[in-house]
């Protein structure tokens, strides 16, 4: 019987625009951004960053010399919004639908504070004025947990924290490496596309789960 459900962000709840984050970037000063970026994991300063080793300042410090200029919080964050490639709320309110439902659902994301400090946190974040927070019952971010998927200490983090069983617990993750992850954890897993409305998907898992 599964009682939780996990969700990643970019690819499952948002839509993920590699293309259009390597742009951003490129305007930004980033030359070689389409070398760095990565739609599931990171490197250099940007995997410190979601891992929690550079605070947002010095990865801003860090980034404005690559870029060969200072560069502002707010141009800073709105190059991180490129990944976003778009979000239908309708996930969201489905999302609100379970935890009326009484599972738990929670969110493990590979994440960092421009998308989540200074966007999915706030009221910007839908056109209901809601942040994301208003979904979940506990966010688990990279950034501030300090290991990224598919490290393995991320998802026991989330267990223990959480004070979860795996068996009962659902992960979606549009990336095949963190759900062999999830697999290994011992986790019920699901792999959607990035983009697609995996809502029935979920819902005929749920009620095969019992």
């Amino acid at each position: 019987m599964i009682k939780n459900i996990a969700f990643d962000f970019g690819g499952v709840i948002v839509d993920l625009d590699r293309e259009g984050a390597v742009q951003a970037f490129i305007r930004l000063g980033l030359k070689d951004a389409d070398r760095i970026l990565d739609k599931y994991h990171q490197t250099g300063i940007f995997q410190e960053l979601e891992e929690g080793k550079l605070n947002e300042e010095t990865y801003r410090e860090k980034l404005s010399q690559l870029c060969g200029k200072a560069l502002k919080r707010e141009e800073v964050r709105q190059a991180w919004m490129g990944f976003v490639g778009g979000m239908d709320t309708r996930k969201l309110d489905y999302i609100a639908r379970l935890r009326h439902k009484g599972y738990h659902t929670y969110l493990l994301s590979n994440t960092n504070p421009y998308l989540m400090d200074y966007w999915a946190r706030t009221p910007q974040f839908t056109p209901q004025g809601n942040s994301i927070d208003a979904y979940f019952d506990k966010l688990y971010l990279s950034f501030e947990m300090g290991c990224m998927k598919p490290n393995p200490e991320i998802f026991l983090q989330m267990i223990k924290d959480a004070r979860i069983r795996p068996e009962e617990t659902l992960f979606i993750d549009d990336s095949e490496a963190n759900i062999a992850a999830g697999k290994t954890a011992g986790l019920q897993t699901f792999q959607p596309e990035n983009a697609s409305d995996w809502r029935a998907q979920v819902e005929t898992l749920l009620e095969r789960a019992g």
